[in-house]
């Protein structure tokens, strides 16, 4: 159930659903505590769009032995609502296309400086702190600095590349000692439900990268879930391939809806699966979805 230090991740667009919970890895970036000993395991998302409200389920999970460490992820924009997520979406999406869960690897980064990014939610879930901060790609790094967490070097140039398409960004922190009352074990997932009225969803993958060198394997699902077939796909990059794009199926539809927090899923979906597979340096862009 492991595929060595490449990454998984599910990244679901569009909207439907969003969730792979202890599974593959979402668009996301790493931070690890300051003396750099956690790693960021695995982080699996969906992303679902359903009447102008884009749904991200990502589930976090992660290996170590210290206090307390997190990761960080691009918005597509200001979240109106974070609480957890439904226990078995993600995982009962992953079993529709393929079996095998695979090991998500983010890798940890090294300070920067100026301005301060704007907290704009703050809650607890499970051993999770999440925090939504608004600003740039500096800001957000100086929070991460001023937060007792270290970036990679790439962290600058890849957190702009999404600063100048979304001023948004939610900061997961785990902490080992919450999880130890709650007999939450290490490698065990934490599934948050992320709300995003939007126009227009996309799904960032180019974060996939953060911290690997340029012939690193990038490996993860991309789950996209829409109300009809989209009209079409963009993204910049030659290592997403469309592997699945048909109606999804009424059983999948019944399972996700019968999870916590998803009564909201219609009764009709279009389902898209990406497979993203290749090297660091071929992963140049993100996915949006022409709904």
């Amino acid at each position: 159930m492991k595929r060595s230090a490449t990454t998984r991740s599910l990244a679901a667009l569009t909207l439907a659903a969003l969730g792979l919970a202890s599974a593959p890895a979402f668009a996301c970036g790493g931070l690890v505590d300051p003396n750099g000993t956690i790693r960021l395991a695995r982080t699996s998302t969906l992303a679902a769009f359903h009447r102008g409200i884009e749904h991200y389920i990502t589930s976090f999970q992660y290996e170590g032995g210290s206090t307390e460490f997190g990761s960080i992820i691009p918005l597509p924009g200001r979240p109106t609502k974070v609480d957890r997520g439904g226990d078995w979406t993600l995982q009962r999406l992953l079993r529709e296309v393929r079996p095998v869960f695979a090991e998500d690897t983010l890798a940890a980064a090294a300070p920067s400086a100026v301005g301060t990014a704007k907290v704009i939610l703050e809650t607890k879930i499970d051993a999770l702190d999440i925090t939504v901060l608004q600003g740039g790609a500096a800001e957000v790094i100086r929070w991460a600095n001023q937060h007792d967490f270290r970036l990679s070097n790439d962290a600058p140039k890849v957190l702009n590349h999404y600063a100048r398409k979304s001023p948004y960004f939610l900061a997961a922190r785990f902490d080992a000692r919450r999880a130890a009352e709650r007999n939450q074990v290490t490698g065990q997932g934490t599934p948050i439900h992320i709300q995003i009225p939007m126009k227009k969803p996309w799904v960032p993958l180019h974060i996939l990268t953060l911290g690997k060198s340029n012939r690193e394997i990038v490996d993860a699902d991309v789950f996209v879930m829409t109300d009809r077939q989209p009209k079409s796909y963009e993204h910049g990059g030659g290592a997403l391939t469309l592997q699945q794009s048909n109606q999804a199926s009424g059983s999948l539809l019944d399972d996700l809806r019968a999870d916590k927090g998803m009564q909201w899923l219609p009764r009709n979906m279009w389902l898209s699966y990406y497979a993203v597979g290749g090297e660091a340096n071929a992963l140049t862009g993100d996915l949006s979805v022409n709904v």
